[in-house]
């Protein structure tokens, strides 16, 4: 008996699954996949460990007091102590000058540096000596007419003394005088022999050259302008709200005051030091601020810490005030508004107001608003408010932070805030 297979027509429909598989099956599919992401990403409530709600990460400086030493900024141009017009005291052709007498030379105490044509000078001279001799013989003969007139008065038997006019005694002081007058004018004519070389009056440099060699000038011509360069002088402006923190030379009769620290931007590297040693006798009327004046001895003495001074130089000066105890010094740019900062207290954020008693541009000294031992937040706060939860961080940060604020602060002053 042959058996056949079942036959079945190509065009005749599959039945379709039920309807219990169809609701089913991406119900099963949804519970899978939901399982599969719960094993892979665990709930961030347990990544954090304690379960509680985000805290606010900052970093802090511990308060502390400490002496801090005030150091004012100012700054002014340097000008010399002795400044000189120098001049002719004689007229003529001038005929040398020293090359130290040029725009920029230095020249010593003693120095010749112009010589003025001294022949008609040394002529003068002769002249007055020869009339001084006349003179002297002038008297002489005064003096022996006297004698003679006195020796002929008592030969006469006459007693006691002649008078004036026997004595010859009007015409004996006529001829002194007239030797002491030409014993003037021999004086005079060899002081302006003298004055025929020009001497420097003091160790000093040549501001400017007003005459050269050829030229002829009159008796009190200018000749150049010089200065004396034993010391410079810089006139500083103080601003009002530092005028309590510093020793003014005034009715203090001490020899040393407040160190003076100048810098100049034409070199990085050069600095000179320097001691205030006056106060102005008013405020200044227009910009109303007192000014004192600096002097820095031997400005030219050594070069070794940069170019040499000039005068009317800009610089910038740093001086020494005086030494707040037990002060705390807190960095600027933790300050909000000018008088807030905020306090990390017990693990929460405190917006606290304090009062400043002086600042510069780096640190600022508080007075009032913050104990030592409190920590004050150093990080830049957006839109917070107080209690907020924060925790302190950061100590390579705050390590950075610290260094800066030491630099800011080099010198006789350091700051009272400290990292932790």
């Amino acid at each position: 008996m042959n058996e056949h297979p079942t036959n079945v027509s190509v065009g005749q429909d599959v039945a379709p699954p039920p309807l219990w598989i169809r609701i089913l099956l991406p119900l099963i599919v949804l519970a899978l996949l939901f399982g599969v992401a719960l094993s892979i990403k665990p709930p961030e409530t347990a990544s954090r460990g304690n379960g509680g709600p985000p805290r606010l990460l900052v970093e802090a400086l511990t308060i502390s007091a400490s002496d801090y030493e005030v150091v004012l900024e100012s700054y002014g141009t340097v000008q010399p102590r002795t400044r000189s017009q120098l001049v002719a005291q004689v007229g003529g052709q001038i005929l040398t000058i020293s090359p130290a007498f040029r725009d920029g030379g230095f020249f010593r105490k003693g120095d010749v540096l112009i010589e003025i044509d001294p022949r008609d000078y040394v002529a003068d001279v002769r002249i007055a000596e020869a009339t001084l001799l006349d003179a002297r013989q002038a008297l002489a003969d005064a003096e022996a007419r006297a004698d003679q007139a006195r020796a002929a008065w008592q030969r006469l038997g006459n007693e006691g003394e002649p008078p004036p006019l026997v004595a010859r005694e009007p015409q004996l002081q006529a001829a002194a005088a007239r030797l002491a007058s030409a014993d003037a004018a021999l004086t005079k004519a060899k002081l302006a022999l003298e004055r025929t070389r020009v001497l420097a009056p003091y160790d000093g440099r040549v501001l400017s050259q007003d005459a050269d060699v050829g030229q002829v000038v009159g008796a009190n011509a200018p000749l150049g302008s010089i200065y004396a360069t034993d010391s410079v002088e810089v006139r500083l402006p103080l601003r009002n709200r530092d005028l309590g923190y510093i020793d003014l030379p005034e009715l203090d009769a001490r020899a040393d005051f407040a160190a003076v620290i100048f810098a100049s931007e034409l070199d990085d590297a050069s600095r000179w030091g320097g001691t205030l040693v006056r106060t102005d006798g008013e405020i200044d009327p227009i910009a109303r601020q007192l000014h004192v004046t600096a002097r820095v001895d031997d400005p030219y003495g050594r070069s070794e810490n940069g170019l040499p001074i000039k005068i009317g130089q800009y610089v910038t000066a740093q001086i020494s005030g005086r030494t707040i105890q037990d002060a705390i010094v807190i960095p600027n740019q933790i300050i909000y508004q000018g008088a807030f900062v905020y306090v990390v207290d017990d693990g929460v954020l405190d917006r606290r107001r304090i009062d400043i008693a002086w600042q510069n541009e780096i640190e600022s000294i508080v007075t009032s608003g913050l104990e030592p031992g409190e920590q004050v937040v150093t990080t830049q706060l957006g839109q917070v408010t107080s209690g907020t939860r924060v925790t302190v961080t950061g100590a390579a940060a705050r390590d950075r932070l610290g260094a800066k604020t030491n630099r800011g602060s080099s010198g006789p002053g350091s700051s009272g805030a400290h990292a932790q």
